[in-house]
């Protein structure tokens, strides 16, 4: 009777579940240690995506950290020297001087994605731009708004801004808040002399 007894107990089998929970019980341990580190973090420490995050080479190839534009109000423009739209540099040298004392930033990054209407080296474009419409805001290398190539920061602009979607032309104009957030998004038949555009920009300065 014992006997039968002790063959239906089995204590190896009971030997495996004892080591069985073990396990079970260790891989809930580690799972856990790795888990509280990173609810912590994405909590307390990772930090939202802005304009601020992005850095970009300027028209004569040095770098530009954008986060040296924080506390600031930023036009970022997609520009062109062969578009019907480029007279607008014209308009945008005068916003610029109008309310650069008061925190406005004008930034134009040259593309070649609509009709090849910027065909030019950023020397080419950088002369063009001084000579025709004696620009002095900040103007960056030449870059794709749009595409498989599509740099970072347009990445960012179509994706977050309140209007998504691909930029559709030259001279499209983006809004940035002092904080690094899309504020506004004008077309581009909305001219740097346009109230629309002067009381957005008013609002964020």
């Amino acid at each position: 009777m014992n006997e039968h007894r002790i063959k239906k107990y089995n204590p190896t089998r009971t030997g495996k579940n004892k080591f069985t929970l073990l396990g079970l019980s260790l891989v809930a341990v580690i799972f856990l240690s790795f888990q509280l580190p990173i609810h912590k973090i994405n909590s307390k420490e990772v930090k939202k995506m802005s304009f601020h995050n992005f850095k970009v080479k300027d028209i004569k190839g040095k770098d530009t950290d954008l986060s040296s534009y924080k506390g600031k109000a930023v036009l970022v423009v997609n520009v062109a020297s062969k578009c019907g739209y480029t007279s607008q540099y014209e308009g945008l040298e005068s916003l610029y001087k109008n309310y650069k004392d008061k925190g406005l930033v004008i930034i134009g990054f040259p593309a070649n994605n609509f009709g090849a209407q910027e065909p030019g080296s950023d020397d080419q474009i950088a002369e063009f731009c001084k000579l025709n419409y004696g620009v002095s805001f900040p103007m960056m290398s030449k870059i794709s708004v749009k595409g498989s190539d599509q740099n970072e920061v347009y990445k960012f602009l179509t994706n977050n801004a309140p209007e998504k979607g691909d930029v559709k032309w030259n001279f499209e104009k983006f809004l940035i808040g002092k904080d690094g957030s899309i504020k506004g998004r004008f077309s581009s038949g909305v001219t740097p002399g346009s109230k629309e555009l002067a009381t957005a920009i008013e609002k964020e300065l």
